[in-house]
């Protein structure tokens, strides 16, 4: 089974890149696509445009808005919301579907959420809670901003990738996994209760398990 492994940054999956160079698998592209939905963008269309995998994995690290998940907590995003395309009025933010100049349920949203279809997810992560993810600019640490994204999308995570990574699998008809773990939760921005390394920790754990079932599976 031909898998594509999508990471915004090295460091979010560098256990798995150490692994891999001692349990070396032929059947896996890692693309490691910048950060932002821009980079990622243009980095998934370059590789689509030459290659079609059986499975399209986006791994990383994430915040919450949800302080009943535990930080290093791992979860599987199944819809994505576009947090801040769209203009400005004197009453507050209008996304594109408000404004008109794009039609709820336009392929390949769902109303306004990119909604993954793959109905059956490998077993190494059939037990992860899932999450609704809203992807940002910006990321958010100003009581302001995420008050805002709370009352208008009600999102379990944020990212800066999220959204262009199912926009691109869902237009080229791929089928797709995001797995995030919790590195912070989304709040005022203080780094130093941040747990990067137990996130790190736990993606690579979720991500080896998910690597050797699916290497034992035949395309």
């Amino acid at each position: 089974m031909k898998l594509l492994l999508a990471a915004a940054t090295e460091a979010e999956i560098q256990p798995l890149l150490d692994w891999l160079k001692d349990n070396p698998r032929k059947d896996i592209d890692v693309l490691i696509t910048g950060i932002g939905m821009m980079a990622a963008a243009y980095s998934l269309g370059r590789y689509f445009a030459g290659n079609r995998p059986a499975l399209a994995i986006q791994a990383g690290i994430a915040g919450t808005f949800r302080h009943d998940w535990p930080l290093g907590e791992a979860v599987l995003v199944d819809r994505e919301i576009l947090g801040d395309l769209g203009a400005e009025d004197p009453n507050g933010f209008l996304d594109l579907f408000d404004i008109g100049l794009w039609q709820p349920g336009m392929p390949p949203f769902t109303h306004k959420e990119l909604i993954n279809t793959l109905q059956t997810p490998p077993a190494a992560v059939q037990a992860l809670p899932k999450a609704r993810a809203v992807t940002v600019n910006t990321v958010s640490g100003r009581p302001e901003s995420i008050a805002r994204l709370e009352q208008r999308y009600q999102p379990d995570l944020e990212s800066m990738e999220g959204a262009a990574f199912h926009y691109a699998c869902l237009q080229e008809n791929i089928p797709f996994l995001q797995l995030r773990t919790i590195s912070n939760y989304v709040e005022t921005r203080d780094k130093s209760k941040w747990n990067i390394p137990l996130a790190v920790g736990n993606l690579d754990a979720c991500l080896r398990r998910l690597v050797e079932e699916l290497n034992n599976t035949e395309s």
